[in-house]
């Protein structure tokens, strides 16, 4: 399923401005003799991405908005006119297939980062999955691509990652049920309102939702962590990715965020893994594995934690996390409708477009107007996911006054 390791990994980072890819450039950066950057994306953030090819002077950057490939382009010119500046999605997708590419960060946040991470799939390369959406939108099509381009599938959300180490040694993901595990359990600090009265949830602004107590995240996934749809994707995720039924991924919410989930044995035997809230860390798992390497991540003080909570999940509080579990079980493109609602209800939200509140609402609404659809077409998929969005989108406009926090 994998290539032997090679002194110099060649990779392709999806995302690389996004916190993800600063994330992974850190442990690229600390581990410079095991990999050579390729290709480096984003989507429209010129600086930055301009910046990193002045460092890591790869041979592909693309932007996904062809209007600003065209200003890196005359930006790298001078700098760097070794790295050719490619743009539009055909491009993600090129520079996640190309031959001389073995490795591929797909960490393109988003229904986005679906189509290249496809691509990646098909061309047999390691794959290292930030992106859950490819998994939530098109899990079953995604699963045969891996096993017919023989991929390795290595899980780099921090939960799925801690599961993967606690996984039977042998155990690599996307290729059947583990031998002996009898439950996941998905850990959930509970975000910044685990606690807070809920008739004040409407007046919360995007600064609280993004204000994480334990991680550092861009502001789409801050949210979703806080609504706990990232946990609801998580759980879609998990089913796909360890072939297992909903009702064996259990969600467990742990404020300390330092157990990152557990894996529960036939013998009665459950396996943690532990570790400070650091996204390097399962990066760096993915890139060394089968090897470990260093992330720059410090080592975890059990006296200094002192204590280790788990409750759980209130679905009155976190409604979207019902509404996933809902649509796993109906089935077909529900997920990819719950999740194209979902961004277009976060960014609504983000942008003072509408209450916090609102957010499972918009989802809900959407999930029972739309019939889902066949998921073994990724047109169809595609398809499903436009509707999708429209109707937020006209659900969004349709809910009067909802700028209550500005």
């Amino acid at each position: 399923m994998d290539r032997a390791v090679s002194t110099a990994r060649a990779i392709t980072i999806l995302g690389a401005t996004g916190s993800i890819g600063t994330s992974t450039l850190d442990v690229v950066r600390r581990n410079s003799d095991r990999y050579r950057v390729v290709a480096l994306t984003a989507h429209r953030d010129v600086d930055r991405l301009a910046q990193l090819c002045c460092e890591h002077r790869p041979d592909y950057a693309v932007m996904a908005d062809p209007a600003a490939a065209a200003r890196l382009e005359e930006r790298l010119r001078r700098d760097v006119p070794e790295t050719r500046v490619l743009g539009g999605a055909e491009a993600l997708c090129e520079v996640a297939a190309m031959p001389e590419v073995d490795t591929v960060m797909a960490a393109i946040v988003g229904a986005a980062g679906l189509l290249p991470t496809l691509e990646a799939a098909r061309a047999g390369k390691r794959i290292l999955l930030a992106n859950k959406e490819a998994m939530v939108m098109a899990g079953a099509l995604f699963i045969q691509q891996v096993q017919r381009g023989g991929a390795t599938l290595l899980p780099v959300d921090s939960e799925h990652n801690a599961l993967f180490q606690a996984m039977p040694a042998a155990y690599v993901p996307g290729w059947g049920r583990p031998e002996g595990v009898t439950k996941v359990m998905l850990t959930a600090s509970g975000g910044p309102f685990r606690t807070i009265p809920l008739g004040k949830l409407s007046n919360v602004t995007p600064e609280q939702a993004c204000a994480h107590p334990n991680w550092t995240m861009g502001r789409k996934i801050s949210v979703d962590s806080a609504t706990m749809m990232n946990k609801g994707l998580e759980v879609i995720e998990a089913c796909w990715l360890y072939a297992m039924p909903a009702h064996d991924v259990q969600v467990i919410v742990h404020p300390q965020s330092v157990v990152h989930s557990m894996v529960q044995y036939q013998d009665g035997s459950v396996l943690a893994q532990l570790g400070k809230p650091d996204m390097r860390t399962p990066i760096a798992h993915c890139l060394g594995w089968p090897e470990r390497i260093d992330a720059g991540v410090g080592a975890l003080d059990m006296f200094a934690v002192g204590r280790l909570d788990f409750e759980p999940p209130d679905l009155q509080r976190f409604p979207c996390l019902r509404l996933a579990q809902d649509a796993w079980r109906q089935g077909g493109t529900a997920a990819a409708i719950l999740n194209a609602a979902n961004e277009v209800a976060v960014q609504a939200f983000l942008d003072g477009e509408l209450a916090y509140s609102d957010i499972p609402g918009i989802i809900e609404n959407t999930l029972e107007k739309l019939t889902p659809g066949d998921a073994g077409s990724i047109q169809r998929i595609l398809e499903d996911d436009a509707r999708a969005r429209a109707c937020a989108a006209a659900l969004v406009a349709g809910q009067p006054g909802r700028r209550m926090y500005l």
